[in-house]
C-alpha cells in the first residue's frame, strides 16, 4: 500500500505527455518532412549533460540555444529519449543530439502552436526557470540558431501550455 505522504505528481504525467507531442512532431517530420509552412523553433538547455554539439556551439550558448527546423536541416533521426539533427551555422553543417528531458520549449508558428516545459534547474536565484513567463514564438526568417528566444507577441498567452496550473503551489 501507497504511502499516505505520496502524491501523484500530476505535473510530471503532464510535462512526459506533452514532451510526447514533440516527440511524435518530429518523427513525422522525419518520415515525411515538413508539411506545407510548418516549421519549428526548438529550444532547450545546452547545459544538459547529455546534450552533444559542437564545443564552439556551446561556448556561444552556454545556457539554453534555441534551433529552427525549416530549411536547412538534414538527417533528422527521432528516438524514444531524444532527437539527432544535422544543421548549418554559417553555412557549416554540425550535428546535434538533445534528449527531449533538455528541451524547454517547442513551438511551430505557422499554426501558432507552442509547448513550455520546466527546465528543471534553478538558477542563482533560487527561482527556477518554470517561474518564467510563457513566451509565444512569432515567425521569424532567420535559420539556424538564436540568441534568444523569440519576443512575445501581446495578447497569445493562450498559445502556449504551460504546465503551471498542474504544479504544486509550495
Amino acid at each position: 500500500m501507497a504511502d499516505v505522504g505520496d502524491d501523484l505528481q500530476y505535473d510530471v504525467m503532464v510535462e512526459n505527455a506533452l514532451r510526447g507531442v514533440v516527440r511524435q512532431a518530429l518523427a513525422q517530420v522525419s518520415e515525411r518532412g515538413l508539411p506545407g509552412d510548418h516549421h519549428f523553433y526548438i529550444t532547450f538547455r545546452s547545459d544538459h549533460p547529455d546534450v552533444q554539439m559542437p564545443e564552439h556551439l556551446r561556448e556561444r550558448y552556454p545556457r539554453e540555444m534555441t534551433i529552427v527546423l525549416q530549411y536547412q536541416f538534414w538527417d533528422l533521426e527521432v528516438g524514444e529519449e531524444g532527437f539527432a539533427a544535422t544543421l548549418s551555422f554559417n553555412n557549416r553543417s554540425e550535428r546535434l543530439q538533445v534528449p527531449f528531458d533538455a528541451v524547454i520549449a517547442f513551438a511551430d508558428p505557422s499554426v501558432r502552436f507552442g509547448l513550455q516545459f520546466d527546465a528543471g534547474e534553478e538558477d542563482a536565484s533560487g527561482e527556477s526557470d518554470a517561474d518564467a513567463p510563457a513566451q509565444t514564438v512569432e515567425q521569424q526568417n532567420e535559420v539556424g540558431a538564436q540568441d534568444q528566444p523569440a519576443p512575445k507577441e501581446p495578447g497569445d498567452e493562450n498559445n502556449v501550455v504551460t504546465l503551471d496550473q498542474f504544479r504544486k503551489k509550495q
